[in-house]
């Protein structure tokens, strides 16, 4: 849902830094970790894919949580 809301509020550019981040900063080490250093193969890579979408729904949240609606209002 976050993503809708960055997508209609125009901030495509954050969106795509947004994933950018969470899924090859967060979501490629951490699967990695486990699914090679901690011998957990395949499970190991969905974990990694769920800590990526959940440090991109953390971050779309927080972005969202603090943005000044009535300031975005005013500006239409």
């Amino acid at each position: 849902i976050v993503t809708g809301v960055s997508r209609g509020c125009g901030w495509q550019h954050l969106g795509a830094y947004v994933n950018l981040g969470a899924f090859y900063l967060v979501g490629i080490p951490v699967a990695l970790f486990f699914g090679f250093t901690m011998q957990l193969r395949g499970m190991g890579f969905w974990i990694g894919m769920i800590a990526g979408g959940a440090t991109q729904v953390t971050l779309l949240s927080v972005i969202t949580a603090t943005t000044k609606w009535d300031k975005m209002a005013s500006s239409i």
